[in-house]
């Protein structure tokens, strides 16, 4: 063998520009690494793990197609690997290395020794980009600094993707066969317990199911998802997002399908599609974030003043979020969905971030490690970015003030209280008004608990004190 291409959360053969480069190189291994304790260090949730393995299994089908095989190398966590991957090169007379890049801090780290320690064995390393639309670091502002603020980011990369589209990454042709053969791929790994399998018919594994997925809702719903996009009582979304965190499909696969939909235009044309457009922007934004500003994988806030914030230390409080026990039906609703399906409509992400961090005036941080660990579309610099958004300490944050109502917010994306009625099935009985807000003995006749806070008042506290930063 020459090259070893070097699998991550990129979990597919199509629009794959390391796996092309590694063929093109010469006869090709391919290489995952599981690493049961780096991933419970980083929170990765059982519903992700899971469906990494389920997706690592079709990849390996997909790679057998192109006679590459898939050599599992197993480390507790990523201090070993740089030597295992040098001990695998050296086995296989392998000179040289590819892999996507990937932007948080332990990744980034683990590859420099990677690659002094390949370099040490006269091994080659090469870094592509094959989870970003646009290489981060190269929108930049006249200053030639990374944007901390969306709209003119935004503008900045619509005029590259016009000049400049993403090209498309041909599949690479089958190899000769290779004279070594796959590793078989674990159903399971230490400390994860398997979720529930009717997750599997959820989340089907594999890039067909993912790109039958962004096209059956580019035929389809994308048409309605500037208006339906935050309604969660409707299928208004892609649900792409557990396939583009795990690499099972490309961004630019993404793009494509949508401008194939919108005859090819990017600003203009149906808004539907435009507006989802803008969502992979958004993406892209936490991506570029992450890339220039590292302190955000160790979870600093993009504004430093707001470290200063007296965050509250209420167990019972935070207890009652994650459990979906608030007394705000629209919250529980959503905590229940991600417990339930390991994924939340993303307007129900806002409402139940804004809670915790200014309502209860809980650390955001608390609230990002849990989404984290429950997820199975957990992105580090996504997750992080959207936190911070919510919580008024990051870039492009939503301004302080603007702390969002939970019973006004029901009322106005779920009126008829469908999602509550779904999620919170013991309110189903009550009338469309109620539902939103019961009253002391509607809660008591269902079971249902009190709500934890006043809104109003830690309304004024959360105000009080993010006006006190300054």
């Amino acid at each position: 063998m020459n090259a070893i291409c070097w699998f991550r959360t990129d979990l597919r053969v199509h629009d794959n520009p390391a796996l092309a480069e590694a063929m093109a190189y010469g006869p090709t291994l391919a290489v995952f690494v599981i690493s049961p304790v780096q991933w419970q260090a980083h929170r990765e949730a059982p519903v992700k793990v899971d469906f990494w393995l389920r997706n690592l299994a079709a990849l390996q089908q997909a790679l057998d197609a192109l006679n590459v095989p898939l050599k599992i190398i197993h480390s507790d966590d990523w201090q070993d690997v740089p030597e295992k991957l040098a001990a695998l090169c050296k086995a296989h007379a392998v000179t040289a290395v590819h892999a996507n890049a990937e932007w948080g801090i332990n990744e980034r780290r683990r590859d420099i020794a990677t690659v002094e320690r390949l370099d040490d064995e006269g091994v080659s390393w090469t870094v592509h980009h094959g989870s970003s639309l646009l290489i981060p670091g190269s929108v930049v502002t006249g200053k030639g600094e990374a944007y901390k603020v969306f709209t003119p980011y935004a503008r900045a990369c619509r005029e590259r993707l016009q000049s400049a589209p993403p090209r498309t990454v041909p599949l690479p042709h089958k190899q000769a066969k290779a004279p070594t053969s796959s590793d078989a791929i674990p159903k399971s790994v230490p400390g994860y317990h398997a979720p529930d399998r009717a997750l599997h018919s959820m989340w089907p594994a594999g890039e067909d199911a993912a790109l039958a997925r962004v096209e059956a809702f580019a035929n389809d719903a994308i048409a309605h998802y500037k208006t339906e996009r935050d309604v969660p009582a409707v299928d208004g979304t892609s649900r792409i997002s557990p396939y583009l965190a795990a690499g099972v499909i490309s961004p630019g696969q993404c793009l494509r399908t949508a401008l194939a939909a919108n005859h090819g235009e990017l600003d203009s044309g149906k808004q539907g599609i435009t507006t989802w457009i803008t969502e992979l922007l958004w993406r892209e934004f936490y991506q570029h974030l992450m890339a220039a500003n590292p302190s955000l994988s160790m979870h600093a806030p993009m504004k430093p003043a707001t470290g200063g914030i007296p965050w509250r230390d209420d167990p019972d409080a935070f207890d009652a979020w994650t459990a979906g026990r608030t007394g705000f039906p629209i919250i529980d609703a959503g905590m229940r969905q991600l417990m339930e399906m390991g994924w939340m409509h993303n307007r129900l992400r806002m409402l139940v971030a804004m809670l915790l961090s200014k309502n209860l005036l809980i650390d955001w941080r608390k609230g990002e490690a849990w989404f984290m660990a429950n997820l199975i579309d957990g992105d580090l610099a996504s997750n992080n970015g959207g936190w911070q958004w919510s919580a008024s300490t990051g870039a492009d944050a939503v301004p302080y003030f603007r702390i969002f109502n939970p019973e006004t917010q029901s009322r106005n994306i779920d009126p008829q209280g469908r999602y509550i009625r779904k999620w919170v099935p013991e309110l189903a009985d009550l009338n469309d008004r109620d539902i939103h807000a019961p009253s002391a003995q509607q809660r008591r006749d269902a079971g249902y608990p009190e709500a934890i806070v006043d809104l109003k008042a830690t309304r004024k506290r959360a105000l009080e004190v993010f006006k006190a930063l300054g």
